[in-house]
């Protein structure tokens, strides 16, 4: 009777949810948080920028006579919304 009380209760526990942060044996917690982090900054900057530099280059050819500028502008905002949303964290 007490070890079906005691798979009772072991089965009736929920499981421990899964870390968000995927740690290595080998490397300590704060290098993992460091490496996802900058993991998330680069990859945001690649989004963003390239993001920036394709409105830039709509822009460019509809609005300004296909000049350079705007798409260098738009990848500038980008990058920048990237190292400000990286400098937040």
């Amino acid at each position: 009777m007490a070890d079906a009380k005691a798979a009772a209760a072991s089965s009736s526990s929920s499981p421990k949810p899964a870390s968000p942060i995927s740690v290595r044996p080998d490397k300590p917690v704060s290098e993992a948080l460091l490496n996802d982090k900058w993991d998330h900054a680069i990859s945001s900057f690649i989004v963003r920028s390239g993001l920036g530099l394709s409105f830039g280059v709509v822009f460019s050819v509809l609005l300004f006579k296909r000049r350079a500028w705007p798409a260098w502008v738009g990848l500038g905002f980008g990058a920048g919304r990237a190292y400000e949303e990286a400098d937040g964290t």
